[in-house]
C-alpha cells in the first residue's frame, strides 16, 4: 500500500541535494511540504494533510541523519597528486578500436610523468591522457567514431591504504562533497589504492580544497 511516508521518501530520494539538505536539517519542513503535496496528492488520488507530510519529512530526516552518523571507518589521509593539461576522448567501442588499444602505451612516457587512463565500458571507451599527445592520438584514432572530446582538464589523484577497495562509501563520500560544491567530474578512475578525478581546470582549485578538507577531517 502506497503511503504518504513512502511517497515522501521516493520524492526526496530522487533529489540528492535536497536529501543532503534534509539530513543536515537546513530545510523548512513546512515549506518543503507545501512544495511536494501536489505530487503526493496526484499519486494518492486524494487530499492529504499538511501536518501529515511535515511529520513524514521529520521522520525521514531523522532516518537519513542516523544513516549519515554511521560512516565507514576509513582514514582519508592521503597525498593529492595534481596533473594539469589533461584531455579526455570518448569513443564508441568497436573491434578496430580494441585492436588499437595496446598500441596507445607506446605514445606516452610514464617515467616522465605522462598520464594514460583507458576506461573500458560496455559500449564506449574513454581515453585520458596529456594534451600534448592529443593531436597524435586523434590521428591514430582516425576512422573510429568519437563521441566527445574535452581539453583543459586536470586530474586529482588520492592514494590510500589497501583497505580503500574494501571499505564501502569512500567514493560516495568524495563524490558527494564534490557535488555539494557543484563540481562536475568527467571521469572517476579507481584502482586498489588510488582514486583519480578528472575535471575542468576552472574547478581544480575548489576541488583540491574539497579533498584537502576531507583529508584534514
Amino acid at each position: 500500500m502506497v503511503t504518504i511516508s513512502h511517497l515522501v521518501k521516493k520524492i526526496i530520494s530522487e533529489k540528492p541535494f535536497l536529501q543532503e539538505a534534509l539530513s543536515q536539517k537546513i530545510v523548512s519542513y513546512g515549506n518543503l511540504a507545501e512544495q511536494i503535496i501536489p505530487k503526493i496528492e496526484s499519486e494518492l488520488g486524494k487530499k492529504v494533510k499538511h501536518s501529515a507530510v511535515v511529520m513524514s519529512l521529520r521522520r525521514y530526516a531523522d532516518e537519513i541523519e542516523t544513516m549519515s552518523e554511521k560512516p565507514a571507518q576509513f582514514n582519508f589521509r592521503s597525498e593529492i597528486v595534481v596533473k594539469t593539461n589533461i584531455c579526455d576522448i570518448s569513443l564508441f567501442k568497436s573491434p578496430s578500436l580494441m585492436s588499437k588499444i595496446k598500441n596507445l602505451y607506446s605514445m606516452v612516457n610514464f617515467e616522465k610523468g605522462d598520464t594514460l587512463n583507458i576506461i573500458l565500458g560496455d559500449n564506449e571507451i574513454s581515453i585520458v591522457t596529456n594534451e600534448k599527445h592529443m593531436e597524435k592520438l586523434l590521428k591514430f584514432l582516425k576512422g573510429d567514431k568519437i563521441i566527445n572530446k574535452e581539453s583543459n582538464l586536470v586530474s586529482l589523484t588520492m592514494r590510500f591504504s589497501d583497505d580503500f577497495i574494501h571499505t564501502p562509501g569512500v567514493i560516495f563520500t568524495v563524490v558527494r562533497n564534490m557535488a555539494w560544491e557543484n563540481i562536475n567530474m568527467f571521469e572517476i578512475v579507481s584502482t586498489l589504492t588510488e582514486l583519480t578525478l578528472i575535471l575542468k581546470q576552472k574547478d581544480s582549485t575548489r576541488a583540491y580544497e574539497v579533498l584537502q578538507k576531507l583529508i584534514e577531517k
